[in-house]
């Protein structure tokens, strides 16, 4: 296997850091990057000229377009980007601000789209490339009080998997990270924002509360392998559940929506009408 070159988003902390570490150790480069260049830094000491750190912040569109730029002129390639920046707003729908919502969108959603529009031309000229989101387990299904930041992921997961389509005859592969719990630093002040709560949901907040401190979390440090056989595959998933959890959920909730399809398909069916070609509105 040849060395792969990686471009990483949110590589200062929690998965981004365990993945850059797990490529540069393994001989691949990285170009590591953080809102704040020091908390990327010291990888240079680590691992010399394989690792370039870069300061990023991608709601900011100039300054991704320069890092993914900085990175190719630098590399001469990239190989994998790896989107993994981003962070959780804790919240009932009635809670959450929109200003809230709209800061959680720019970096989950639109911070990723920024960098996958600025990557895309220099992965067509190669004629190749792996796009990497890091989504949830939670942008498969929803539970309360994590509804907005689900939102932002299943908004995550419906880019991919349309991107996958377009970009596949360019020889482009698509895949989302799909993470259970683990114990990362994901759950820490930097990374989770918290609405100011309302009383008639203090019953739910703590119900919610504890069924999180009560949560099984996976070990980040186990995930490394099963990432890099993902993006060293031939023939990479679309989807792929990082940890145990992902995959009994998925079952549970995709077999309760197909029962309620079914229960309701004769209505469904009957609002069809008369079948015609032309404009359809979807």
């Amino acid at each position: 296997m040849s060395e792969k070159v990686w471009f990483i988003t949110g590589a200062s902390r929690g998965f981004g850091r365990v993945w850059a570490e797990a490529a540069l150790e393994r001989g691949d480069r990285v170009a590591a990057t953080a809102r704040n260049l020091a908390d990327v830094a010291a990888l240079s000491e680590r691992f010399g000229d394989r690792v370039l750190p870069l300061a990023l912040d991608v709601t900011d569109t100039a300054q991704v377009k320069q890092a993914v730029a900085a990175a190719h002129s630098h590399f001469g390639r990239m190989d994998v980007v790896l989107n993994n920046a981003g962070y959780s707003l804790v919240g009932t729908v009635e809670e959450v601000g929109e200003d809230a919502v709209r800061a959680l969108f720019e970096t989950n959603f639109l911070g990723t789209l920024r960098v996958i529009q600025a990557a895309l031309p220099y992965l067509r000229a190669q004629g190749s490339g792996h796009v990497v989101g890091v989504s949830s387990v939670l942008g498969v299904v929803g539970i309360p009080m994590l509804g907005l930041y689900s939102a932002s992921k299943w908004a995550f997961e419906s880019m991919h998997e349309a991107l996958a389509q377009e970009v596949k005859p360019f020889g482009i592969q698509v895949t989302l990270l799909e993470p259970g719990a683990y114990a990362t630093e994901f759950g820490s002040a930097a990374s989770v924002k918290i609405a100011p709560g309302l009383e008639p949901y203090a019953g739910l907040r703590a119900q919610m509360a504890s069924f999180i401190a009560k949560m099984d979390q996976g070990d980040p440090q186990a995930t490394p392998a099963a990432v890099l056989a993902v993006v060293d595959a031939e023939a990479p998933p679309l989807r792929f559940f990082v940890g145990s959890t992902g995959l009994p959920r998925a079952r549970e909730a995709y077999r309760a929506r197909l029962a309620q399809w079914e229960e309701w398909a004769d209505l469904s069916n009957s609002a069809q009408g008369q079948a015609t070609k032309g404009v359809v509105a979807m």
